[in-house]
């Protein structure tokens, strides 16, 4: 009984401890939130949307192109590096605790604002739109890139070509939405820039071989799954540099039905040692599979033996009429690819037309 006494104490005692510890931390706890929301309002938060300016873009395209798929980190834009947007704190470099937990509350802040503003656009959608189908065919999004993370189980068409296809991970409604459609296959989604709210482009060396790419501004692609979180979306690397996006920016995506089949297809490759392999055209029609549909003025990646070669869409036609059009479908499509010359050589005879020039001007 004595023993049994002592202990019954010893906890009313420590738990009077720990009572009393927290009346006195509390107001401190109070007082320090609201000081650093008062000073997160005050001082600007970090842009969404600033990131460190780039040296690997700088040099030309196909080669920057190449080694940002072989190193994504190389302070590539497109890749998503959290640090790079939000320089995680320490507490050991930090000048006091108190900087340490401002500089996460306006991280955390800047990110929930981005949230809240994009939830509360597709709350708005949803409240207007005159019908079901309506309100899930359409959201606005926070995108992201697709990684190795996102690669389907062996056995699934779109295993290990998740950058290598044009497959993006949605969110539920998209499904909901071609259920309740009754969209036919394939289905395709719409990815557009929207004015004064998607951030400015990410600055590219200008291609003077392919200038469409310069000012897209939509893409439209396939489903590689529906388990997104809701109001984000991921897209392929090839995708976000297409639309000179940078991760968490801010996009439209739509399901489209009004997309043409395809007839034919001009594709410009970067480099002229994809022509020299002996069954090229074998190769350009297994892995055109694996895009439900192509946009005019993209550069589309494909595998083949552990290398991997980029190709610029010139030219696109629609069928019946051969008409030019912006997007077309590929897939269960009889579509016709043809190549033109390749990038590579182009630049060789440019730079010998400007080799022979300089030289006629010095004599």
């Amino acid at each position: 009984k004595v023993i049994h006494a002592d202990k019954k104490s010893s906890t009313m005692t420590m738990a009077h401890i720990g009572n009393s510890i927290r009346r006195r931390l509390s107001p401190f706890a109070i007082l320090l939130l609201a000081y650093a929301a008062q000073l997160s309002s005050a001082i600007p938060a970090p842009s969404l949307h600033e990131l460190p300016k780039t040296t690997s873009l700088a040099s030309s395209p196909s080669k920057s192109q190449s080694n940002d798929d072989a190193n994504p980190t190389n302070n590539n834009p497109f890749h998503f590096d959290p640090t790079s947007q939000y320089p995680r704190p320490s507490l050991l470099t930090s000048s006091s605790p108190f900087s340490f937990l401002l500089t996460k509350w306006i991280q955390a802040n800047s990110l929930a604002l981005l949230e809240q503003a994009v939830e509360d656009h597709n709350a708005e959608h949803v409240a207007t739109s005159p019908s079901l189908a309506d309100s899930l065919s359409y959201r606005r999004c926070i995108v992201l890139p697709l990684d190795d993370r996102f690669d389907p189980p062996v056995g699934v068409f779109s295993h290990n070509h998740v950058q290598t296809g044009d497959k993006m991970s949605l969110s539920r409604n998209f499904w909901e939405a071609i259920a309740k459609s009754k969209a036919e296959v394939p289905w395709l989604f719409e990815v557009t820039r929207v004015e004064g709210v998607t951030s400015p482009r990410v600055q590219v060396p200008l291609d003077e071989f392919h200038p469409t790419s310069k000012n897209l501004s939509r893409v439209v692609g396939g489903a590689l799954d529906f388990r997104c979180p809701e109001n984000y979306a991921f897209l392929p690397h090839w995708m976000m540099k297409a639309l000179g996006l940078r991760p968490r920016d801010v996009v439209d995506v739509r399901l489209v039905t009004t997309t043409p089949p395809g007839s034919a297809v001009k594709l410009r490759p970067h480099s002229n040692s994809f022509l020299n392999i002996h069954n090229h055209q074998a190769v350009l029609e297994t892995e055109l599979k694996h895009y439900s549909a192509l946009t005019l003025g993209t550069t589309i990646p494909f595998d083949y033996r552990g290398e991997r070669f980029f190709f610029d869409v010139v030219d696109l036609r629609s069928a019946p009429r051969g008409e030019r059009v912006g997007t077309a479908k590929v897939q269960d499509c009889d579509i016709a690819a043809e190549f033109v010359r390749a990038k590579d050589e182009m630049e060789k005879m440019k730079n010998e037309r400007d080799r022979k020039r300089r030289s006629a001007e010095s004599e």
